[in-house]
């Protein structure tokens, strides 16, 4: 069973797939613009000494994306 979570909640090394973006119209244009587009795999790869930002494999390229952000971003297990 699919269980939808926000992307923050995700632990290290488990991965995803992108299921919707519910964050402003600017961060989601950026998101966008960076290949987080339904049905992407996300893949939590290093979180920072405080926890944020934390660093995400998508499409092969390695991204930064902060908590406040990644808390609108939901994906399936």
């Amino acid at each position: 069973m699919k269980q939808i979570i926000p992307l923050n909640q995700i632990p290290l090394n488990i991965p995803s797939r992108l299921e919707k973006l519910e964050c402003n119209e600017t961060i989601r244009r950026r998101m966008l613009d960076l290949g987080l587009v339904p049905g992407t795999k996300i893949i939590p790869i290093l979180k920072s000494p405080s926890g944020n930002p934390t660093a995400y494999e998508v499409r092969g390229s390695m991204i930064a994306i902060r908590k406040e952000d990644s808390k609108s971003i939901y994906v399936t297990i």
